[in-house]
């Protein structure tokens, strides 16, 4: 018999993914990770025999089940499904995916909605950090309307503000403020997601190239690759030659009004945008005094926004930062406003697992 799996194929913030109950998926994760692949078409780099897009922001999975912590309604996991190698991650959050997770636990009946609003309480199971998602649930259905934009989404959309708690790791992983790797200033920050700042002229780009330029040099590959590697074991992740983490994030002064233009790299294509968790930890970087930021960046001191330019448009994040007994940085207050689209609801149906991967190009 043909399998089928329930799922809900969501847009969430700048990235689509494919959203499915945890109790829907088997429970081991070798063989869920083997249906996912399956069910995304990889490993192909076009995903054409499956739900991928063929591109890494259109290739993730959320799993969602209730929440064992007394602090959330749901856990969420986060898998980034590669498009050209059988290789399924869990080494990172989404941002962007997971503003359609408050939205998707109300749909399968996880949450109960709201009258007008309704806040979502959901642990990132991927790291143990925690955020609350509020979106309006006029009448007690999920409303996807609305009038809020983001960059890089066409149209508007009901807004999905998302606050972030504090998280139990160092906000400098490496313990200072800036560090030296091959001769190139870098700022370690993590405030959700492991990135590693840079001042795009130390790389000799000028940070206003577009993604494509940037994939295109590889000269500038080359050096971000050691770059990465060495800046993985320094901010204790270890052997990171076969994951996403850390993100490197090139800096360059605003050109649009915004605080600063970055180009990010996920780990060797570079984000047509930025990722929120991302974003997250670029604004709590360029607000510590020291930082590669320093003299790049716009930042005003009586306001908690920031804006952070990238290829297709900004993302704003509201982003402020205190101070430990020993004078260290922690962050106060990180939050975000995204938008979510359900696309569709239904089962999907997975490649046979008789079939061969990959195929004629």
């Amino acid at each position: 018999m043909t399998e089928e799996v329930p799922c809900l194929l969501m847009r969430g913030g700048t990235s689509k993914g494919a959203y499915f109950l945890a109790g829907d998926l088997p429970a081991d994760p070798a063989a869920r990770d083997e249906l996912l692949l399956r069910i995304m078409g990889s490993p192909d780099e076009r995903q054409i025999d499956g739900l991928g897009g063929a591109h890494p922001l259109t290739s993730k999975v959320a799993v969602v089940s209730p929440s064992a912590d007394p602090r959330a309604d749901v856990d969420y996991l986060f898998l980034q499904v590669a498009v050209d190698r059988p290789e399924v991650s869990d080494r990172q959050n989404c941002g962007n995916i997971l503003a359609g997770v408050g939205p998707f636990a109300v749909e399968r009946g996880l949450v109960r909605p709201g009258e007008e609003c309704t806040s979502v309480r959901i642990r990132m199971v991927n790291s143990g950090d925690r955020a609350t998602a509020t979106f309006p649930t006029p009448g007690g259905r999920v409303d996807y309307t609305g009038s809020a934009a983001i960059s890089g989404v066409p149209g508007t959309a009901a807004p999905v503000v998302i606050e972030f708690s504090a998280g139990a790791g160092k906000l400098l992983p490496t313990g200072r403020v800036r560090d030296e790797i091959h001769g190139t200033p870098v700022t370690c920050v993590d405030n959700g997601m492991p990135t590693v700042l840079i001042a795009a002229s130390d790389l000799k780009v000028t940070g206003y190239e577009t993604p494509t330029d940037l994939e295109e040099d590889v000269t500038l590959a080359d050096r971000l690759r050691k770059l990465r590697l060495a800046a993985g074991r320094l901010m204790g992740l270890g052997d990171v030659s076969d994951t996403t983490v850390p993100k490197l994030t090139l800096l360059a002064p605003p050109r649009d009004g915004g605080a600063v233009t970055t180009r990010t790299f996920i780990p060797v294509r570079c984000h047509t945008a930025i990722g929120v968790l991302g974003a997250a930890s670029v604004a709590a970087g360029l607000r510590i005094e020291g930082s590669v930021g320093e003299g790049i960046a716009q930042i005003d001191p009586g306001s908690e926004r920031i804006r952070i330019e990238h290829p297709t448009g900004f993302l704003d994040i509201e982003s402020s930062l205190g101070a430990d007994a020993d004078g260290l940085p922690f962050p106060r207050r990180t939050a975000v406003l995204r938008t979510a689209r359900k696309i569709f609801d239904g089962s999907v149906f997975p490649r046979s697992a008789e079939q061969p991967t990959g195929g004629q190009r």
